[in-house]
């Protein structure tokens, strides 16, 4: 299998060119095009239950694609659907990665993909607590939103990231997840909610906007939405 990224680092796409019969894995609605003869199928990987658990829990979709190559081997192109950079990681048997939600695009057959408790559940937000972990052999390829940071921690060095920032780190990195503040108005004033602080040596990779920041803000010009300016004329309109 290779795997070659263009249009970074804005609108990324992977380019993944398979030998005879071989497999890739993605999330579903990621692929762009294929080409002639690469088959498509659609299963929960690894049953129902393990499906759901991966969809509510770890935020990635109930169904995985599996696209193989025909014996003359062929290629797929991977895109994630917000605007930003894809990265392309090794995953072995001694160097799993936790992914948070929504990062995964794709990843080898011989890559396994199972939800992890992250250390806290944030039933507000989404972001945070349960984790997808991926191990196994093969390699790993993660989507962002906006730019991707890589920060590598020495033995002891500690970083704090907002939990929608954060898009996977390494076996060897401890990491806690906390509220950002001391109590629920100071929560409110400083607009952020939880935090990671990750401890080396090891790696963290962010990105550079936050998802839910940008669900947010749609919500806000959703008709009918308190506060939206759609919301707002369309009740002036209507009562009009």
């Amino acid at each position: 299998m290779d795997i070659q990224l263009r249009h970074q680092p804005s609108f990324a796409v992977a380019r993944v060119t398979l030998g005879p019969s071989e497999q890739i894995r993605a999330e579903s609605g990621a692929m762009m095009a294929t080409s002639a003869g690469v088959s498509i199928e659609s299963s929960t990987q690894g049953g129902m239950l393990k499906g759901l658990k991966r969809s509510f829990l770890g935020g990635e979709s109930l169904f995985i694609t599996t696209y193989t190559a025909p014996t003359g081997g062929g290629w797929v192109d991977l895109a994630n659907f917000l605007a930003g950079d894809t990265i392309l990681l090794p995953v072995t048997t001694e160097a799993p990665v936790s992914v948070t939600k929504g990062s995964w695009l794709g990843s080898g057959a011989g890559v396994e993909l199972d939800t992890k408790w992250g250390g806290f559940k944030n039933l507000v937000g989404g972001e945070g607590g349960f984790l997808v972990h991926a191990s196994g052999e093969g390699p790993l390829l993660l989507a962002c939103y906006g730019a991707i940071d890589r920060f590598e921690l020495a033995a002891g060095e500690s970083i704090t990231v907002d939990t929608g920032h954060v898009v996977a780190f390494g076996a060897s990195t401890t990491s806690q997840i906390r509220k950002v503040t001391g109590g629920v108005v100071q929560t409110l004033k400083s607009g952020e909610g939880l935090v990671f602080d990750f401890t080396g040596p090891g790696w963290v990779m962010t990105q550079s906007r936050n998802p839910s920041e940008l669900e947010g803000w749609i919500r806000k010009l959703m008709p009918g939405q308190t506060g939206g300016a759609s919301g707002v004329l369309g009740g002036l309109f209507n009562n009009g």
